[in-house]
């Protein structure tokens, strides 16, 4: 059987074991699982997505423990992004909690920020009608903000609160019957649809300011 026809429902325990569990013996225990239930479905579910949004970046499951405390191993989710600008574009994730979609701007370089904080104060009300509209249609607006106003910045500005944003996703779970079924693939593709307007008003303050970091 060729293409995707969902995950394995056996995903969801396996990260919940997972973040019980985060040890190389029960990577290795269940390792299959996370291979063919997890990953290769994803690779699917990626490729038929690719002529309509690109080509996508499948992260690593290792976490990056170097300057961490935590020197868990793993990581307790599988995301997979495609970029429309350094560290900005569509986003899914696996995880104990099911799946999410999502898209935004997860960081961004100094001069990047700079461009993004002048194009608010610029033309600010088209973002702010943008993440206004999707988070109506039942999109959760997240990221890092600043409890201040940014450097140079008065906190009487009319879009104070996305200037504050030092990132900006918006995100949305899928439930679990559509995400161990074929038809994941018109709902990722229906969700990042949704979102090409709002990463289509990030890329230009974005694009070519930085290198892409290691998410």
């Amino acid at each position: 059987m060729t293409g995707f026809q969902g995950f394995d429902p056996a995903a969801i325990d396996f990260y919940r074991g997972l973040e019980a569990d985060n040890s190389r013996q029960y990577w290795q225990a269940h390792r299959s699982t996370y291979e063919e239930g997890i990953r290769r479905p994803l690779e699917l579910l990626l490729a038929e997505l690719t002529d309509e949004f690109g080509d996508a970046k499948v992260f690593r499951p290792n976490r990056d423990v170097r300057f961490s405390n935590d020197k868990s191993p793993y990581k307790s989710h599988q995301g997979a992004y495609v970029a429309t600008a350094p560290a900005c574009g569509w986003y899914l994730e696996v995880s104990a909690d099911g799946m999410m979609t999502g898209g935004g701007f997860y960081h961004a370089s100094p001069e990047g920020l700079a461009n993004l904080r002048e194009r608010i104060d610029e033309q600010g009300d088209e973002l702010a009608a943008i993440v206004a509209g999707l988070v109506e249609d039942g999109w959760t607006l997240g990221g890092e903000t600043l409890r201040t106003a940014p450097r140079g910045w008065s906190v009487d500005h009319p879009r104070i609160e996305l200037l504050r944003h030092k990132s900006l996703s918006l995100s949305r779970p899928v439930e679990d019957a559509v995400m161990c079924s074929p038809t994941l693939v018109e709902r990722v593709r229906d969700d990042w649809e949704q979102l090409r307007e709002l990463l289509e008003w990030l890329r230009p303050a974005l694009e070519g300011t930085g290198e892409e970091r290691r998410r």
